[in-house]
């Protein structure tokens, strides 16, 4: 981790409230460990893989709900084999008491498996308000994505911020993490000139090895660059060690404007390392907390 040192460093505190966190059905063990450094209510999201079942899926935020956090349940559209699976699916999540946040995800197929081609058709399909969801996250991609044009994706986010409002749906927007602070708070600010005033989540990649970082950010089209690399804190010809997000949040907190960005919170990939992310948030909100 770089020096915690607070001299002239800009206020973080404010952007580490209420923030949230991400793991799989397969980190609960983890979860448990890491609970006394995690506050009551933090919003824990559950990712919707490929390998992982209904089960696993339903186990995974149950146990997030008997801790005392809030689940935010995963479903991705082109996963879902069909109308009957994602009813199936939400009807889980409300006998389980896990429905009323969710976020809604394209996912990875290029090709539906079934009825549901993006994240906006699980919107319109008004399934999920009718199984008791009352808060619905998208994704949002500050750096653009790897196989969708930037205007495509800017007509997506309007039209599912205008399609929650239209249903009654409150929401927030959840970014791909990056390691350059400044294409991030660009984004924001156009967001807001295009009139989508809901809370953003700003992706946090957690403390992790250079090499594990570089695969993902390979994965997901993030730029990585020796110039970005340098600036977030790690050399690209040195893949050793490892890297935590001190000085992108640093710089997100420095160019930070709630007039001109609106609400902006963290949300931290934990990469399978919850535990190790939620003790390098409790350790750098000791010092820099301000």
């Amino acid at each position: 981790m770089d020096s915690l040192s607070t001299a002239s460093a800009p206020a973080v505190g404010p952007l580490l409230e209420d923030f949230s966190l991400e793991m799989t059905g397969k980190d609960v063990p983890r979860l448990e460990e890491a609970r006394d450094r995690i506050p009551a209510g933090t919003r824990i999201n559950v990712t919707f893989l490929g390998n992982e079942d209904l089960g696993v899926r339903l186990a995974a935020a149950r146990a997030v709900r008997q801790l005392g956090y809030t689940p935010v349940p995963h479903i991705s559209a082109r996963r879902l084999r069909s109308r009957s699976e994602l009813e199936e699916l939400l009807a889980a999540f409300r006998a389980d008491g896990t429905a009323d946040n969710v976020l809604v995800i394209g996912g990875d197929p290029a090709t539906p498996h079934g009825p549901y081609d993006d994240s906006l058709a699980l919107i319109r399909s008004g399934l999920l308000q009718s199984y008791g969801v009352r808060h619905v996250g998208i994704g949002g991609y500050p750096e653009g994505h790897p196989s969708i044009a930037g205007q495509v994706l800017w007509s997506a986010i309007e039209d599912k911020t205008t399609a929650l409002a239209g249903q009654g749906l409150s929401g927030d927007v959840i970014t791909q993490f990056g390691f350059d602070a400044d294409p991030v708070l660009a984004w924001v600010e156009s967001l807001r000139k295009r009139g989508i005033d809901a809370p953003v989540r700003v992706g946090v990649p957690g403390p992790a090895g250079i090499k594990r970082l570089m695969t993902y950010a390979a994965r997901f089209g993030v730029g990585t660059s020796a110039s970005i690399a340098k600036k977030y804190g790690f050399s690209l010809t040195n893949l050793m060690g490892t890297a935590g997000p001190d000085r992108f949040i640093r710089a997100l907190a420095d160019g930070y404007d709630a007039r001109r960005h609106g609400v902006l919170k963290l949300h931290f990939y934990t990469f399978g390392g919850i535990g190790a992310t939620s003790r390098w948030v409790t350790e750098f909100l000791a010092v820099e907390g301000n």
